[in-house]
């Protein structure tokens, strides 16, 4: 190599170096003026990361001591601690567990207050099995094919053919009780 492709190389090299000396004192002066910026946004992203893992621990936490209440409720439901703690933290899961016993026991009464739930599936269910322990057949979002079966049943009994023949023709092919259905249908062709 000659002595000016050394001295060109050398000043291109000289070149590059100033072009990285000169960003780094840009960098340097938009830190000076956005220094509180800057740390700001690491501190609330850093504090943002903190608490978003500390709520999972503490929900995990409060679903682990849920759990192991619903398993103590399970083997000894009169356990009266474990019922409380359940309650207090996994209020929907107490509920539906003090609507299986009150379903399981036969409690009229106990459905009557489940009936008036906020939560629509706790209500309808609740409704539902209300009206079946009172003798009348209530109509639900959830149930609402068992509760036509339990209609033409009655229709059936009191000799209302076509009423019956309506209310099985409700029920899809591909409802639980379609079987139910294709056997009352038979019973109506007299």
């Amino acid at each position: 190599m000659s002595i000016k492709d050394e001295i060109q190389h050398v000043k291109e090299e000289l070149s590059g170096d100033e072009k990285i000396l000169e960003s780094a004192f840009k960098l340097e002066r938009i830190y000076r003026k956005n220094k509180i910026l800057i740390w700001g946004v690491v501190l609330v992203g850093v504090l943002g990361l903190g608490g978003n893992a500390a709520w999972n621990a503490y929900t995990a936490s409060k679903l682990h001591t849920a759990n192991d209440a619903f398993l103590l409720l399970q083997n000894d439901p009169t356990n009266t601690q474990a019922a409380a703690t359940l309650q207090a933290n996994n209020p929907k899961l107490y509920t539906l567990y003090a609507l299986s016993q009150a379903l399981t026991k036969h409690k009229a009464d106990a459905l009557a207050t489940f009936a008036s739930s906020k939560d629509p599936l706790v209500h309808d269910i609740a409704a539902y099995h209300a009206g079946v322990l009172k003798g009348h057949v209530t109509d639900a979002h959830y149930y609402h094919d068992l509760a036509l079966i339990e209609e033409t049943y009655l229709d059936l009994k009191s000799g209302k053919i076509e009423a019956a023949k309506s209310r099985l023709s409700l029920i899809s092919e591909t409802s639980p009780v379609a079987q139910i259905a294709r056997l009352l249908k038979h019973a109506t062709l007299k």
